[in-house]
């Protein structure tokens, strides 16, 4: 069963979004919360597979409370799910780390397929939201430059992800082993202070590598 704690103020809302999530019979709304803040006292006793959480909520808003996860190392993948259609909300979720930005006129169809995506390790992103997020992201990346310490073998690993490859995929593409590819990009995200392969596709993408 795949643990999803759902991070909404309003009440109505929150009870629709799990009768939506728990039409899948693999997933199960096993924590609620009001605000960030509750949503961090959760995590700090419970492990969820999945966090869905809103942005804007009283006492702490969804993008404190990302900030906060990043800065303690929480191992949790966030899936944002909003009614705002804003590219800077969206930018800013993503370095902190979501997993992805969906809007909540999404049926009950896409969002699991959001769901199913962030947990295999992709990023989802709204039709519309991606449309404006990804020019200013490939605009920023030409104003910059891959760290130098970055190895010719692992920039070519950095541009398999961020092209959206799996571990498995690289391996074949490159001719290395599964096991080499994990390492190296374990190599990668302590070189770069990344936490996890979804910020490394972000990385590659604003620094050119795709």
């Amino acid at each position: 069963m795949i643990r999803i704690l759902l991070v909404e103020d309003q009440g109505m809302v929150r009870q629709g979004l799990k009768m939506m999530i728990e039409t899948d019979p693999e997933l199960r709304v096993a924590g609620e919360a009001a605000n960030g803040q509750e949503a961090l006292t959760l995590c700090e006793s419970n492990h969820y597979d999945l966090i869905i959480m809103d942005i804007r909520m009283p006492i702490m808003d969804g993008l404190e409370a990302m900030k906060i996860i990043h800065k303690r190392k929480i191992d949790q993948k966030v899936l944002i799910l909003t009614t705002f259609n804003d590219d800077e909300y969206a930018l800013q979720a993503l370095r902190n780390g979501a997993r992805g930005y969906m809007l909540k006129d999404a049926d009950a169809k896409e969002l699991i397929r959001a769901i199913r995506s962030c947990l295999a390790g992709g990023m989802s992103l709204e039709e519309h939201v991606a449309a404006k997020v990804m020019p200013k992201l490939i605009k920023q990346s030409e104003k910059s430059d891959v760290d130098s310490s970055i190895t010719t073998r692992e920039l070519a690993i950095m541009k398999l992800v961020g092209e959206g490859l799996s571990n498995k995929e690289i391996a074949e593409e490159l001719y290395l082993s599964i096991g080499t590819i994990k390492n190296n990009i374990s190599n990668i995200l302590d070189k770069l202070q990344l936490r996890d392969r979804t910020q490394l596709a972000i990385y590659a993408i604003r620094h050119n590598v795709v």
